[in-house]
């Protein structure tokens, strides 16, 4: 077989302590999953609806609920640094080298909560909004975390002249010295706004409203300077099955045209006379987890994987070509199915000899 340069984008998901092996897949399912160090290293803990942020080659994640007690929510931080994959090691993306590290860092200043956002913009991250203990209490303030003094600082809220606006199960994109937050809910409506938050004014800025239906839950990934948006809970609305929405949509962060600022693609949902989408039955979700792999023998991919349908925990993993706007089920997520993990991608470059066009880790 042919040596091929990968260039590895991580996944992390958080939700229970699992390990998984390498197998053979079907050609139509390719893609692979392998283990990586459980979340917290030696002190492993559950913990769902994390929110998460990578600044150069480290992720960062932070806050959630340990399932064993979801009346008290978390304030904890971790660093993951990723291991070196061994060059020319058969079975070097299992390598013992290649599980990475974890470290405890300064707690989340803010209160302890669960389904906030997480994104990082301008050498910082940052983490805000989520729900309270009781439940109910939902947030709109935000704290930057520095990594090179590992302290944290209050930032502005998502607010304007008007008021505050909380949110949990929102979703977020960065763009080098930028983030965006969008959507969400307070738990009676929601949402479709959108804000800009700059680090050089430490302020939110409220942009035209996103343009797709208001909703809770969706995914994100950036690829080539535009953000992906897509599926989500959004019930009694246009452009959904059973409450999750199918419309898929691309943004332009730098575009002048405020009309051409957000373009619809193709629906994630078999709703075309086509056959292109004739299997897509198993895209949509919420709290789903979504990363690009970058290099892969076929191109430049975005995944989206685990979330859930109505009550049901899933562990599809669709794969997203950006050149044809369509989508390909992948091999499905090896861990447990489940819903509000957390995500982030790190990047690595390995040497591995395999068939399959892409090597997609989890933890």
């Amino acid at each position: 077989m042919q040596r091929i340069n990968y260039t590895l984008f991580v996944l992390l998901l958080l939700s229970i302590v699992f390990s998984c092996t390498r197998t053979n897949l079907n050609y139509t399912q390719n893609g692979n999953w392998a283990s990586r160090t459980t979340f917290g290293s030696t002190n492993g803990i559950g913990v769902g609806y994390a929110a998460s942020f990578v600044i150069g080659n480290n992720a960062y994640v932070g806050t959630g609920v340990n399932p064993q007690f979801p009346a008290s929510k978390l304030a904890a931080m971790w660093e993951y640094t990723p291991g070196a994959i061994p060059a020319n090691v058969p079975d070097g993306l299992d390598s013992p080298a290649a599980q990475g590290t974890w470290t405890a860092i300064a707690n989340f200043p803010g209160a302890p909560r669960s389904n906030a956002i997480g994104f990082a913009a301008g050498g910082l991250g940052y983490i805000g909004t989520g729900l309270g203990n009781d439940g109910v209490t939902i947030y709109p303030d935000f704290y930057s975390y520095n990594p090179g003094s590992g302290t944290w600082t209050e930032v502005d809220s998502i607010s304007d002249a008007n008021g505050s606006y909380p949110r949990y199960d929102a979703a977020s994109f960065s763009f080098d010295s930028v983030g965006y937050v969008l959507t969400g809910t307070d738990g009676f409506n929601y949402m479709g706004d959108l804000w800009k938050f700059s680090p050089a004014t430490g302020q939110w800025t409220k942009q035209p409203n996103f343009p797709g239906n208001n909703r809770s839950g969706a995914v994100t990934f950036v690829y080539n300077g535009q953000g992906y948006f897509l599926t989500g809970h959004t019930p009694n609305t246009q452009w959904a099955s059973g409450g999750l929405a199918y419309d898929f949509w691309r943004f332009n962060p730098n575009s002048v045209n405020p009309f051409i600022t957000w373009v619809r693609l193709r629906n994630i949902f078999n709703t075309s006379p086509a056959t292109y989408d004739d299997g897509y039955t198993n895209i949509i979700r919420q709290n789903g987890a979504a990363f690009v792999i970058l290099g892969t023998a076929n191109g430049d991919k975005g995944y989206v994987t685990c979330g859930a349908t109505a009550n049901t925990d899933i562990n599809f993993t669709w794969e997203y070509d950006f050149l044809s706007d369509t989508w390909t089920e992948k091999a499905p997520f090896k861990g447990t199915s489940r819903t509000g993990a957390a995500g982030f991608a790190a990047l690595d470059i390995i040497h591995y000899i395999d068939e399959v066009a892409c090597f997609l880790v989890d933890f």
